[in-house]
């Protein structure tokens, strides 16, 4: 009776929980080999180059972690040896990493063993728009979220999701709480200082449809601007990189024809 064959090491040694990899075997015994296992699930694609040497397939496995790779000649299997890893997936970056609670952002993530991803998820909350580019890339469009804030970004293979990491940033829109003053000509330069949050890289201020001119970053929570020419009552917003301060009536600007005098 011929000696079992031995399998002594596996080329790729890793791979995501899908599968799908061609993979080359070494070890000794393999003249006649009929099957090759990983984990109990066989391979495909099996051809015997040496006694040596066998290449396959390895086959879709839902359990991350190391397994047995084992090799059948002639009704016997070798023994059992850890030398594959199917890997979890791992997400590495997130490009761009932050946006506004508005979500509906087109992102880019890189990680590793994405192939077969099914779903992403931020802070929870389902992605749409899943493109897997490749086993290291995925585009997906982020979801709007009520918390501000760092949080996890995940992606799941064959039921396996990625670690929590913490990769993406979640930031409040503009808000604007009050003005000073609150009214002013028709014939616009009345120099207005605008209260409220999240004005950190501001990029216009608008009065009604009109935009207003020296617009003048004090802190998040105030700038300076010099209203334009109007008439009647119109909202204020701030638009920054974020996005743009929602209509609220603290936001509200009065126009008058007539010279105003304010306490």
């Amino acid at each position: 009776m011929s000696a079992a064959p031995t399998v002594t090491g596996v080329s790729p040694n890793s791979d995501s929980l899908n599968g799908g990899t061609t993979v080359t075997i070494t070890g000794t015994g393999f003249t006649g080999a009929t099957a090759v296992n990983f984990n109990g699930a066989g391979a495909s694609n099996i051809q015997v180059i040496s006694d040596t040497q066998i290449t396959a397939t390895n086959p879709n496995t839902g359990t991350p972690g190391q397994v047995n790779v084992e090799v059948q000649v002639q009704g016997t299997w070798s023994a059992t040896a850890k030398l594959f890893t199917y890997c979890a997936p791992v997400v590495t970056a997130v490009s761009p990493n932050s946006g506004s609670l508005a979500g509906n952002i087109p992102v880019t993530i890189t990680g590793q063993y994405f192939t077969g991803a099914t779903a992403v998820n931020f802070n929870g909350a389902g992605a749409s728009n899943i493109q897997v580019i490749s086993d290291t890339q995925i585009t997906a469009t982020n979801p709007n979220t009520g918390t501000p804030g760092q949080i996890n970004v995940e992606v799941q293979v064959q039921g396996t999701w990625s670690a929590p990491a913490d990769l993406f940033t979640y930031k409040a829109l503009p808000a604007v709480t009050g003005l000073s003053p609150g009214k002013g000509a028709n014939a616009g330069s009345t120099a207005i200082t605008i209260n409220g949050s999240g004005f950190t890289r501001v990029k216009s201020v608008m009065f009604g449809s009109n935009p207003a001119t020296n617009i003048n970053f004090v802190s998040d929570a105030k700038i300076t601007a010099t209203a334009p020419a109007g008439s009647g009552t119109v909202d204020v917003t701030v638009t920054t990189s974020i996005g743009t301060s929602a209509i609220c009536g603290v936001d509200q600007f009065q126009y008058a024809s007539i010279p105003l005098y304010f306490n």
